[in-house]
């Protein structure tokens, strides 16, 4: 019986008002993230690092901003890649970078500065050099640290759905 009361105490106009403010916020960080991808020229203009390869240039943790341009990619460069076979972007240094003569595709090689051998191992089976549709982009900046709240919720699942969940509750339950 307190049951139903508690469902007729329950106002549906603002109940809605609150679940609409939460899909524009959810919206509004798509928009915020595509017009990124637009702008950037990168499928994924903001990424975090992941592991110590690049120390002590850049930590686990950092956040890096991206950004593709036509310009040739030179060795000395910082460049996040995807190979095949790997759904995680590496982060690491251009090491060596050529053109073909015959074809006119760039070749590149990588290697994270904390490591002691290029990537070629890293490349997908006998695959020696990169090429330009590997490249997500070239880092531009990057912010410290920021990122290591990604890299908990990765890796404890948990604390991603409870942030979720207490997020979802604050834009719920808030007067306006």
């Amino acid at each position: 019986m307190d049951r139903i009361k508690f469902l007729g105490d329950v106002k549906i106009r603002p109940t809605l008002i609150q679940l609409l403010n939460l899909g524009m916020i959810i919206c509004s960080a798509l928009m915020i993230w595509k017009g990124l991808m637009c702008i950037t020229g990168c499928e994924s203009p903001v990424v975090v690092v992941l592991t110590g390869s690049m120390e002590p240039g850049f930590k686990r943790g950092d956040i890096l901003f991206l950004h593709m341009n036509k310009e040739p990619i030179r060795a000395g460069e910082i460049v996040v890649y995807n190979v095949d076979g790997r759904d995680i972007p590496i982060v690491h240094r251009v090491i060596k970078a050529h053109e073909r003569r015959d074809t006119g595709e760039i070749d590149i090689l990588t290697k994270g500065d904390n490591n002691q051998v290029d990537d070629i191992t890293l490349y997908s089976g006998g695959q020696l050099w990169l090429n330009l549709h590997h490249i997500i982009g070239r880092a531009i900046g990057y912010l410290p640290y920021v990122g290591y709240l990604t890299i908990i919720m990765t890796e404890m699942p948990i604390v991603k759905y409870l942030l979720i969940g207490v997020l979802a509750l604050l834009v719920i339950t808030s007067e306006e």
